[in-house]
């Protein structure tokens, strides 16, 4: 059985991506720290795609370095657009005000910025793509979108990062007041993860 080594040190990300997937065969799916894997890794591209990339190539050098076989290496790279706001935080997402500042204080700060805004000018969406990257070098990577709009306000006690603010027009409520396996069949982070097991299926 090969292994999935995925890149994140997010454990709500991760509790999503193990429901997500849980039903994937013939890997086995382990987080960087299950992995024994620890590397400071500098986020410097300039799409979501590129800091995936960057993400999935430093975990896998490292597990070559520490002996490691049979493996790939999956990451994400999400983030959280407002139009309004020239897609802001987008690729800096996680970064946004501060790698230490708390969600709270970034979902306010955002909803703050968009006072008054009109609701069909509060288009926003999730983006998120997906690398893989074998021990061999070999590279794929997928992405995907989770169309909304900015919320007025902060809601629901479900999700994580900007979940609370993401209006979802479909269930007509915010992306944190959706139970998590409704949320994991909709996301863009779900939707990216089926465009990658389709890439995973033909995975030698």
């Amino acid at each position: 059985m090969k292994r999935i080594i995925f890149a994140t040190g997010n454990e709500g990300k991760m509790r999503e991506v193990r429901e997500i997937l849980s039903d994937l065969e013939g890997f086995e799916l382990v987080s960087m720290k299950e992995a024994g894997i620890r590397t400071d890794i500098v986020e410097d591209g300039t799409s979501y795609t590129e800091n995936a990339l960057i993400k999935a190539r430093a975990v896998k050098d490292e597990a070559l370095r520490l002996g490691m076989k049979d493996f790939l290496v999956m990451s994400d790279d999400s983030g959280f657009e407002v139009d309004h706001l020239g897609k802001e935080p987008g690729i800096y997402s996680a970064r946004y005000m501060g790698e230490d500042t708390s969600y709270d204080i970034k979902n306010a700060e955002i909803l703050r910025r968009m006072e008054g805004v009109a609701w069909e000018d509060r288009t926003a969406r999730f983006v998120c793509a997906i690398a893989m990257v074998g021990e061999d070098g070999r590279e794929e990577a997928v992405q995907a979108t989770f169309e909304g709009f900015c919320a007025y306000e902060i809601k629901g006690e479900y999700g994580f990062g900007y979940d609370p603010i993401f209006f979802v027009p479909e269930f007509g409520c915010n992306d944190a007041e959706l139970l998590p396996e409704v949320k994991n069949r909709i996301s863009h982070r779900a939707k990216a993860l089926v465009l990658a097991r389709e890439v995973l299926a033909g995975w030698n």
